[in-house]
């Protein structure tokens, strides 16, 4: 229930102002999927970012002395 606390509004001054109401009340419960997104690794920018770190491994110590 929408109820006007000030002013006169016309019909289609109050048909615009509903309309936007339920405009942004439908995108808002499109917008709300509540589960996890599915994102390849491949899309993820992190992948791309040069490491400061050597990979894990049993020889990780023989390159944390390369420059980066």
């Amino acid at each position: 229930m929408i109820k006007v606390l000030r002013g006169n509004p016309t019909p289609e001054e109050l048909a615009a102002a509903l309309a936007v109401v339920q405009a942004r009340a439908t995108a808002a419960a499109s917008a709300d999927t509540g589960g996890p997104r599915d994102v390849s690794e491949w899309s993820d920018p992190a992948r791309t970012v040069q490491r400061r770190t050597p990979h894990p491994g049993p020889l990780a110590w023989r390159t944390s002395y390369w420059p980066v």
